[in-house]
């Protein structure tokens, strides 16, 4: 039986800047997740796309056709309503660990579906398996049982969702085509269609530490994906936050989930406390839960309530000792001074190189590498003080850790102006 449509003949008319129409789209992802169009042909097409975009009707017939390659999951039997969080990813990123428990303290579904990390950012799968005992793999009953149950999920995504999609990442990955913005957005937005969430809040970050460097380009994702979960029946917004400085005063894995704890006990860094708070209030708003005080709610304990009872129904043992680092190493302040610049990536960089973090998929993570920082910016030091501890199981990893820290930071003799965490709202 002949084609319906040709390869070669779609990927020269986006070469050439044209439009593909939404059977050409759909054809073109079955297709590829079946087998028929090749690597090769699909890689020539996202460069197309990387090189020339795509228009809005493209970019949702993209992100239809990635939905449709896999399953839906369907939250229509739970009795909450359900609302998630997307984070484009970051240096101390923890966000995840204290929000799910403290929106679901509200009485809303949670169900993050999460991944692991991939270079200078941290995975929320790989935190959470600091904790003796607890798994990420869930079953969609046991998804569903525990959302109605407890009221929160973070797990891995299944096979079946948006299989297109997880065969379409890896080629960009090795293709240099990650950063163009329709791919980005279909892969995100495909993926949190398929989970069935009713509502959405996207934390689109920009900065030295994100996916988006410029500022403009973090807008228009946040844009484009709002547009995409609107265009789907989804309620969604999205917050476009500051990725400059590295989020709380930790950056690794075991260490991430003490500082979300401390969160969680009414106590944690401002910054963490600040977004955990801001997000919990949009999610519910979307989610229909209004008129409530959710910074006074975060204090009083009902949050620490569901995170125990979301640790053990994954296994997991919330009063378990965390792993912790078989070496350590202390960088001083030289002179007086206050703390001017933290660069997110570097500091990234160097938590990557101590072992938090992993340069393939298959690699495993150090859980208790990584980086506690005394200092932010702002703060002011008297030389001799304490500005971070640096944690590895091998003391060989802290040279090279301190290569990437080297002119990462500064100390300066003023404070800076604070810069604020949150600069836009998009709806």
């Amino acid at each position: 039986m002949a084609e319906q449509f040709d390869a070669i003949e779609l990927i020269r008319r986006k070469r050439d800047g044209g439009a593909l129409s939404g059977d050409e789209i759909r054809w073109l992802i079955a297709r590829y997740t079946d087998g028929f169009v090749g690597d090769e042909q699909m890689a020539a097409m996202t460069m197309a796309i990387f090189l020339n975009g795509m228009q809005r009707d493209e970019i949702l017939n993209l992100t239809n056709a990635m939905i449709a390659s896999g399953e839906r999951l369907d939250f229509s039997s739970l009795s909450k309503p359900t609302t998630d969080k997307h984070s484009t990813g970051g240096v101390g990123d923890k966000i995840t660990l204290p929000l799910m428990p403290l929106v679901a303290s509200f009485g809303a579904a949670v169900p993050q579906l999460s991944g692991r990390g991939l270079g200078h950012t941290g995975g929320t799968l790989d935190k959470l398996e600091s904790i003796p005992g607890w798994r990420a793999e869930l079953s969609n009953d046991e998804l569903l049982r525990q959302l109605e149950e407890v009221g929160g999920v973070v797990c891995a995504a299944g096979a079946e969702l948006a299989p297109a999609d997880k065969k379409l990442y890896a080629l960009r990955d090795i293709t240099g085509t990650v950063e163009a913005i329709p791919l980005i957005a279909s892969s995100i937005m495909s993926k949190k269609i398929a989970e069935g969430t009713g509502a959405l809040v996207l934390d689109v970050k920009f900065g030295s530490g994100a996916f988006m460097r410029e500022r403009e380009r973090a807008r228009e994702l946040a844009e484009t994906m709002v547009q995409l979960g609107t265009d789907a029946g989804v309620n969604v917004s999205a917050l476009l936050t500051d990725m400059n400085t590295p989020l709380g005063r930790t950056i690794g894995n075991a260490n991430e989930v003490r500082e979300s704890i401390e969160v969680l006990a009414g106590g944690g860094p401002a910054d963490v406390v600040e977004l955990t708070v801001a997000l919990a209030q949009e999610m519910l708003e979307l989610a229909g839960i209004r008129d409530v005080d959710v910074a006074a709610h975060l204090r009083g304990g009902q949050a620490m309530d569901v995170w125990r009872k979301f640790v053990v129904a994954q296994g997991g043992d919330p009063d378990a000792a965390m792993p912790t680092s078989r070496e350590s190493h202390e960088v001083r302040a030289e002179r007086d001074g206050v703390v001017t610049r933290q660069d997110a990536y570097q500091f990234g960089l160097a938590a990557w190189r101590l072992g938090a973090g992993r340069a393939r998929k298959q690699d495993p993570v150090v859980h208790a590498a990584g980086i506690d920082l005394a200092v932010k910016p702002g703060d002011t030091v008297r030389r001799g003080d304490l500005l971070w501890t640096l944690h590895a199981d091998d003391a060989s990893h802290f040279n090279r850790a301190l290569d990437a820290l080297d002119g990462a930071w500064e100390l300066g003799d003023a404070a800076p102006e604070p810069a604020p965490l949150i600069v836009d709202r998009i709806r």
